[in-house]
């Protein structure tokens, strides 16, 4: 528990403004909403570069403007070697004495849910509400001995650590699976010559969507799916902010398959690991009797399988996949002895893909309850 009096950040911190003059440093990122740099997607072709903004190691970059990222401020800690840039949009900052105070413990700070309510807070303006650099050096927070703010830092990193460490697991697992489907119904396979027992298909021969609607208001949180708390590049899902005050959305069961219909370029798919509710633009997809949930799940999460919803999309700045064109989409059905070898082995394989994101899910209220510690 902290024991030291609130300290006003501005007595910490300084802006730096070093701009790209000579045009050296060449690596442009921006600053995610879940507070990580990452590589920009601007468009920059005839954009003068020299007046971007340099950041170095251990320097913050944020983004004023937050009428636009809903509850999140834009904030992030540099951690890389090399230096790089960002727009002028961004106000860089750095720690005077990193022997009073370190920049990972005031990243910390920053992740705190408090820290962005207050920064929301204290944002003003017209046509849109900014964080201005007065405000943000008005921040107070506890500043206590550096060998304890190393401590907290160390357990908190400790913790980062392992939960990445967990998600290269389920990775190489999903790597596994994947591997697996295309061994046994992909490579080698002569559609027009398939094995004894074995047919072309297609997905609404092995499953059907769901219809059952009710009140999403008797779901929480955590039981509630919508294409914004699914994740790109079938990375899963995390939990919703928040839920709509009204309507209804769909049923769906464990191992059904939820996909994301709103631009299907962005490859958001789930497989259930609970009941719950999905908001009318995911796609729930039960197996039949006949089929298996886990090769159902590797055979439409591979990158063909959105390309072909893609092609049948409507819309161009948010393109809507067409349902009865998803259903056309062709698959391999197998005999019942290679779907049931299929299903035993991708069954072994979820069971520790389960225990690895239940460790993580732990991990980060742990985490949670690092950052609320803070304040106390």
């Amino acid at each position: 528990m902290m024991t030291n009096s609130y300290k006003r950040l501005g007595d910490y911190i300084r802006e730096v403004d070093v701009r790209n003059r000579d045009l050296k440093v060449t690596k442009l990122l921006g600053v995610s909403i879940s507070k990580e740099f990452m590589p920009s997607i601007a468009n920059t072709i005839g954009t003068d570069m020299s007046s971007y903004k340099v950041v170095e190691p251990r320097q913050f970059a944020y983004g004023p403007v937050t009428s636009r990222n809903g509850d999140k401020v834009s904030i992030a800690l540099y951690k890389d070697d090399e230096k790089a840039i960002v727009s002028q949009a961004y106000t860089i900052f750095e720690v005077k004495n990193k022997q009073e105070l370190l920049p990972e413990y005031l990243m910390m700070w920053f992740r705190r849910p408090e820290f962005d309510r207050y920064a929301r807070f204290k944002s003003h303006g017209s046509a849109r509400e900014i964080f201005s650099w007065e405000e943000m050096c008005d921040v107070e927070l506890p500043v206590p001995p550096i060998e304890q703010q190393q401590k907290i830092v160390s357990e908190y990193e400790a913790i980062t650590h392992r939960i990445r460490l967990n998600e290269q697991i389920i990775t190489k697992l999903e790597e596994t699976a994947q591997t697996l489907y295309r061994k046994m119904f992909v490579d080698g396979i002569d559609k027009e010559n398939l094995p004894e027992g074995w047919r072309m298909g297609t997905l609404g021969e092995v499953a059907d969507y769901v219809s059952e609607k009710r009140n999403i208001s008797s779901f929480s949180e955590r039981t509630y799916i919508s294409t914004e708390n699914m994740l790109k590049n079938k990375k899963g899902i995390t939990f919703a902010l928040s839920l709509p005050s009204t309507g209804k959305g769909t049923v769906f069961r464990k191992e059904d398959i939820l996909v994301s219909n709103i631009r299907p370029y962005f490859k958001k798919i789930w497989k259930a690991t609970f009941e719950g509710c999905c908001s009318n633009d995911v796609l729930c997809l039960r197996v039949r009797k006949n089929f298996d949930s886990h090769l159902l799940y590797y055979a439409i999460e591979r990158d063909v399988f959105f390309d072909y919803v893609m092609a049948g999309s409507n819309g161009v700045k948010m393109p809507r996949g067409d349902k009865e064109w998803i259903m056309k989409y062709p698959l391999v059905i197998p005999n019942e002895q290679s779907l049931d070898y299929f299903s035993q082995k991708a069954h072994a394989i979820d069971i520790l893909k389960m225990c690895k994101r239940q460790e993580n899910n732990q991990l980060i209220e742990l985490q949670s309850l690092l950052l609320a510690k803070m304040g106390q």
